[in-house]
């Protein structure tokens, strides 16, 4: 057997939940979507009624809000009030994890009101959002100006408070970094009911450094300022299709954006986005693209491609004609190629809608797309949710650049998903280490796409049902990501936490760095108040007695620790 021929696996008996899944379309067509729609117009409808209010207005709105969250921790008694946590319900989440963790806590703070763009400052580039702005809302504010955020996910519903806590990226990471490396300040309530502004050189350099990936649990952000960029009416799209092994589409992304002479801050000879998609084991279609000038775009030739309507065929399908056609050229609105994947969820709304696709579908209904992922969560119940865990992969690896090829070797072998989606990001060194690193002296080896500043790093985002489970086999959901996470250990990868993960809580700390995290949570007086972020991102039902069990064994090491003399 080569060692890219997946094993044999058995045939697998089919149970209640597989027709359940085969038919939940249904649900989905007559409940999910009509809900989602109101949901969104009406969503839609407020953030309007917010643009239409002075940012003088919004900032005496905000100001109040946090006088009220302040005030709100301030009544917590922390020996009887529990952990502190947000009043959203546990399945409003864009990701398969469902928030467990708020099964452990009594105590909410209801930050539902901060969902306003504060300011947007041409002079020093930067918008000044609350947390609960999602990126849809913010291009939508953004984009007539011919600005945008360095770095905008994809999916219109991702806000910014996740992407900061959380994980994002985009496109435009290879040259910006991840979303959180795009905030030049946070505002955030600590456990005590302080109101702080974190900077990468002010009293609380410590606490910038450590929010990006901690889940919320360091305090309350109520505000970020980001990074603006001056950008262009239309996105010049270049399609390029790539016929070879896993190793050698894997060579052809990088050279797509990574110049192998190593000039990689050469505006001239790096694109402004990329990604990639895997379609087989040997095709794959790479991505590039500059923004145009609407006078560029709307010359004689020039192909625009409005991808944004909703009749139009899913873009990662639109990518795929490429493998036929060959090599193209077109130009698409910017805003419209930014949120790109929305419509269709990248590809799993195959799986949700299987018909969805085809053309009278999306003529007739297409305009309902995409059903809300919380409303999913939702309305799929525990046995729904378990069956997901064991025959769906949904996992983003974060992988060194050179070793992509390896990565999708990986993921063949053990998973056998497609399509995969490659979108490279910048991994800088800090001065300080924080939750995720670059290699140990990467900047010693000169390879293909690092600087002396940053690694490159790549998303390898693996999204669909694997193989075995679309042939019937049997399949381990379970024991597939426990060796994906050992492999990206061993291969100084990372998984975002709004995956579900199998980590055990020693595992979780080989994954990431807990130096800085552990120090700046006692420091401000965030354990006992707020959930641990491995807690917070542990699979799983979590009882109150373990979380606090766990909160107060890293309190007796603080005390421990501060009783030592120097």
């Amino acid at each position: 057997m080569s060692d890219l021929e997946a094993p044999l696996r058995p045939k697998r008996k089919k149970i209640w939940v597989d027709y359940f899944v085969q038919f939940r379309w249904i649900l989905v067509i007559f409940v999910v979507l009509p809900i989602s729609f109101t949901i969104y117009f009406l969503t839609y409808l407020g953030d309007v009624r917010s643009e239409w209010k002075s940012y003088k207005t919004r900032q005496k709105e905000h100001d109040e809000n946090v006088k009220k969250v302040i005030k709100r921790l301030k009544q917590r008694d922390p020996s009887k009030d529990g952990l502190v946590c947000t009043a959203r319900k546990p399945w409003i989440a864009v990701g398969m994890r469902n928030v467990d963790y708020k099964r452990a806590r009594h105590f909410e703070v209801d930050l539902s009101a901060f969902r306003n763009i504060l300011d947007i400052d041409r002079e020093r580039m930067i918008a000044r959002v609350e947390p609960l702005v999602n990126m849809g809302q913010i291009s939508r504010a953004t984009v007539p100006m011919n600005l945008s955020l360095a770095v905008v996910a994809e999916l219109d519903d991702l806000t910014v408070g996740g992407l900061i806590n959380g994980y994002g990226i985009e496109g435009s990471s290879h040259k910006y970094g991840l979303f959180s490396d795009t905030v030049v300040a946070y505002e955030l309530v600590l456990a005590d009911g302080t109101l702080v502004r974190a900077t990468k050189d002010n009293e609380f350099s410590d606490l910038y450094y450590a929010v990006p990936w901690s889940q919320g649990t360091l305090g309350l952000l109520v505000a970020a300022e980001i990074k603006l960029i001056p950008i262009k009416e239309y996105m010049k799209l270049t399609y390029k299709p790539v016929v070879g092994n896993l190793q050698e589409l894997a060579q052809a992304y990088c050279d797509s954006f990574a110049p192998r002479d190593g000039d990689q801050d050469n505006e001239e000879k790096v694109p402004d986005f990329v990604e990639a998609m895997v379609y087989t084991p040997t095709e794959g279609v790479m991505m590039t693209g500059r923004y145009a000038s609407k006078e560029e775009a709307k010359k004689k030739g020039n192909k625009i491609n409005s991808v944004g309507w909703w009749f139009k065929p899913w873009f990662y399908q639109h990518a795929q004609t490429a493998l036929k056609k060959g090599e193209f050229v077109e130009f698409i609105p910017t805003r419209e190629y930014y949120h790109r994947h929305t419509r269709c969820l990248y590809w799993e709304g195959k799986l949700i809608l299987p018909f969805a696709d085809q053309w009278w579908f999306r003529f007739l209904f297409g305009w309902l797309m995409p059903p809300k992922v919380s409303l999913l969560k939702a309305t799929q119940g525990d046995a729904i949710r378990n069956y997901y865990h064991e025959m769906h992969v949904i996992q983003d690896m974060l992988v060194p650049l050179y070793k992509v090829g390896d990565a999708l070797e990986w993921v063949h072998r053990e998973m056998e998903v497609y399509p995969i989606w490659l979108c490279p990001h910048k991994m800088f060194k800090l001065p300080i280490k924080t939750m995720i690193y670059p290699e140990p002296g990467f900047e010693l080896h000169r390879r293909q796409g690092d600087t002396q500043t940053a690694q490159m790093y790549t998303d390898v985002g693996v999204y669909y049902a694997p193989g075995p489970v679309l042939r019937g086999e049997v399949f381990d959901g379970a024991e597939a990501v426990r060796k994906m996470e050992s492999w990206l250990i061993e291969n100084h990868g990372f998984q975002p936490q709004y995956a579900v993960s199998e980590l055990s809580e020693k595992s979780f700390w080989r994954m990431f760095d807990a130096s800085l995290y552990e120090s700046v949570r006692r420091k401000y007086g965030a354990v006992g108040t707020f959930m641990s972020v491995y807690y917070k991102s542990k699979k799983g039902r979590k009882t109150e007695k373990e979380v606090q069990e766990a909160e107060q064994a890293h309190l007796e090491t603080a005390y421990a620790e501060i009783d030592q003399p120097e």
